[in-house]
């Protein structure tokens, strides 16, 4: 099958206006718009480790909206799309009902499922999944950014660097799989432990592991001293590999095929206006994908786009087809990616 004849569920994107909607780089989105800096200039400003993860920060500048969505898909055959919270500093819940409102489905694919922010650990945590639920019939989970590296140089998005062994996360946690919603977790890749013990602890619990677990540095160096060298690199893969044949051990866990263009993995990033081919990224990500389908089998993968973060690397279309011409290669059977992109995220989210 080839992937043009599939109607494929996107199950990780994200949507924002960070000139109406409070997010974290809403600030600096303004404060461009107003000074209007080149950006060559205003990339330079920038923290190191803020310009490494985002690679180009053009996308985060402004809207991203169905119709900027829609624009990036190119001829693939997307019907629709799960939406994953990003950086909301508001009440969570109205990240929900902006999302909701939005003009999917008219000449763009629909919106199929929301998975909104949360964290487990916070207080008031159930009453936020309730107002959550009200806010959309669309919310089949949440998810927490929880992704801390010990490279005080690589961007964290969590000051825990143990948020998931916590007893207020795990008291947390016992709410939402009451609820029967999934946990989307984005954790770096040394986090992975932490995971695999949640997993075991709660083995009713539908866990997706974002991004495959994201392996800063496999690529190329971030930081003060991740991927700094070859021997690194190795160090860095093999951890990762050994991490999730453990977590792949339980069978309430799925991973995502998403973020694995993230500049933050070391993807040397292409100049503006060009993006990676994709023989080249077929390469790079084959080892990664081809040992995640090992440990989780094609029953228990699912593609996402990740964008607009993933776009300094390479295009909609790009990450789909780099993706397929690994799995078509590696694994066999007619159903595979009609699986990955499709009827797994069709099981996983609830979809109709």
């Amino acid at each position: 099958m080839d992937i043009g004849d599939i109607r494929i569920i996107d199950a990780h994107i994200h949507q924002w206006d960070p000139f109406t909607n409070p997010r974290e780089f809403s600030h600096t989105a303004k404060l461009l718009r107003r000074v209007p800096v080149p950006l060559g200039l205003a990339v330079r400003l920038a923290r190191r480790k803020d310009r490494e993860f985002v690679g180009d920060p053009s996308a985060y500048l402004g809207p991203y909206l169905p119709a900027d969505y829609r624009a990036d898909t190119g001829e693939l055959p997307i019907e629709s799309v799960v939406h994953i919270e990003v950086e909301w500093t508001g009440p969570k819940v109205e990240e929900t009902r902006w999302v909701t409102a939005l003009p999917f489905g008219v000449d763009t694919p629909a919106l199929a499922a929301v998975s909104a922010s949360g964290f487990p650990g916070a207080a008031g945590f159930a009453e936020l999944l309730e107002a959550h639920l009200s806010a959309s019939p669309l919310v089949r989970g949440v998810r927490s950014m929880v992704a801390h590296h010990p490279d005080p140089a690589v961007r964290s998005f969590s000051t825990e660097p143990g948020a998931l062994r916590t007893p207020a996360f795990l008291h947390g946690f016992a709410d939402l799989v009451e609820r029967d919603l999934v946990f989307e977790a984005w954790v770096y890749a040394h986090q992975l432990p932490e995971l695999t013990e949640l997993a075991r602890r709660y083995p009713e619990a539908g866990i997706v592991l974002n991004h495959l677990g994201t392996p800063a540095g496999i690529f190329g160096r971030v930081g003060k001293h991740t991927g700094a060298d070859a021997e690194q690199r190795r160090s860095i893969f093999e951890r990762w590999r050994d991490d999730t044949a453990a977590l792949a051990e339980s069978p309430n866990v799925v991973a995502k095929v998403s973020g694995l263009m993230m500049p933050i993995l070391g993807h040397p990033v292409p100049r503006s206006g060009t993006t990676t081919p994709v023989p080249v990224l077929t390469e790079r990500i084959g080892p990664l994908l081809r040992h995640a389908a090992d440990v989780f089998g094609p029953d228990r993968l699912i593609w996402g786009s990740n964008f607009p973060v993933d776009r300094p690397i390479t295009s909609i279309t790009g990450s789909a087809a780099a993706v397929a011409a690994v799995l078509s290669e590696h694994l066999t059977g007619t159903a595979v990616l009609e699986q990955v992109f499709r009827t797994n995220a069709q099981r996983v989210y609830r979809l109709e």
